[in-house]
């Protein structure tokens, strides 16, 4: 179903939310900054801000504050342009950085997922081509899943994809059939 046939249908039960106004955060935290709700429960744990090659330019207080893609709230200023979270070294306690919305460094080939589900309960044959979406309002991304244990798989994107995150979800879909997701663990390169 289409997710105005959706709120059709609820408007013809007169559900009180049925012209709500889409929701694109996190519905659970209500009408607040992340990074508010996050305060809130871990404490700050200072580190530095650098580029790929160690150079400090910053400090965060806390990676769990970030994201992968990320622009806003790094307060990294300078010439050139815009600074995006690269990369989270948290061995080390650095946030890693780049210039420009289409680093090398934000984009990957391949990605691991797990956790899987699947509509018909069974996975495919693997190898298997279908498409991907790897973040909301996304357009499908053809790609190829290989196996490669008992509830984890790789895909291979045929164009390189822009800031996969662990822990983000990952939706497969067969033409326009939803055939299952995951999410996913494991950056392979990039």
């Amino acid at each position: 179903m289409l997710k105005s046939e959706v709120r059709q249908i609820a408007r013809s039960l007169g559900m009180p939310n049925a012209d709500r106004k889409d929701s694109t955060g996190i519905c659970f935290i209500g009408e607040r900054r992340f990074r508010d709700f996050l305060a809130r429960y871990l404490p700050p744990s200072p580190g530095q801000i650098c580029t790929l090659d160690d150079t400090v330019i910053g400090e965060h207080q806390g990676l769990w504050f970030y994201t992968l893609g990320q622009r806003h709230g790094l307060n990294i200023g300078g010439p050139g342009d815009a600074w995006y979270v690269a990369a989270k070294d948290m061995s080390r306690n650095v946030l890693r950085v780049v210039q420009g919305h289409d680093h090398p460094a934000l984009m990957r080939d391949s990605a691991q997922a797990e956790e899987l589900s699947w509509v018909e309960n069974d996975p495919p044959q693997f190898p298997f081509r279908c498409s991907a979406k790897t973040r909301y309002r996304q357009a499908d991304q053809a790609c190829t899943l290989s196996r490669i244990g008992p509830d984890k798989i790789e895909i291979t994107f045929e164009q390189p994809q822009r800031a996969i995150t662990p822990g983000q979800a990952l939706v497969l879909y067969d033409g326009s059939r939803l055939i299952g997701g995951g999410v996913f663990c494991d950056l392979i390169n990039g």
